[in-house]
């Protein structure tokens, strides 16, 4: 039989849970924010510095020079910007999945001893209706496992991508910026 006692110990720890996940959403977001404030500076002192360069500038040669000058940092400044975003947002997700994962597999551990219990009070002849029930928790426990694995190998594969495409971009930038 569930106590109360058990009863109230999980309640405890699922609030315990919710108040990490959402310190954890939070955290994430003063992240976000400390990094678009910090990039939106960045980009007011830039523009500031470039519109007084361009202020200055004598011809169309020298105009076209000073914008040339300017795409590959603003590229590379972008890459690193949607970098910082993309480890802000994965960081926070690891720790939401993370949390997700520790309570599924508590989950798990309180039904097997839930069917443990059950079948120990069982009355005779029930062993089927147990074996029965026994084996659908661990197909469900091991298809919940197949899952987290597709959805880890996933997440690994979108991060790769990420990371060839970024390269692949400031290569680009790179080599298009020295072509002028």
């Amino acid at each position: 039989m569930i106590t109360v006692d058990q009863i109230a110990a999980t309640q405890k720890a699922n609030l315990e849970t919710f108040y990490g996940l959402t310190h954890s959403a939070f955290a994430g977001f003063e992240k976000m924010v400390e990094l678009n404030l910090t990039a939106a500076k960045a980009a007011l002192s830039e523009t500031m510095g470039h519109a007084h360069a361009a202020m200055g500038v004598k011809d169309a040669q020298e105009l076209m020079a000073l914008q040339a000058g300017m795409i590959q940092p603003l590229a590379e400044k972008t890459v690193s910007y949607s970098r910082h975003l993309y480890d802000i947002a994965t960081s926070t997700g690891a720790q939401f999945g993370k949390a997700m994962e520790e309570k599924s597999v508590e989950a798990q551990k309180s039904l097997t001893n839930l069917i443990d219990a059950a079948a120990k009070n069982a009355p005779a002849g029930s062993e089927t209706a147990v074996s029965m029930v026994k084996s659908a928790v661990s197909a469900s426990q091991n298809a919940m496992e197949s899952m987290q694995k597709a959805v880890k190998q996933a997440t690994d594969m979108a991060e790769a991508n990420f990371n060839a495409v970024t390269a692949s971009a400031v290569t680009a930038v790179k080599t298009a910026s020295k072509k002028r």
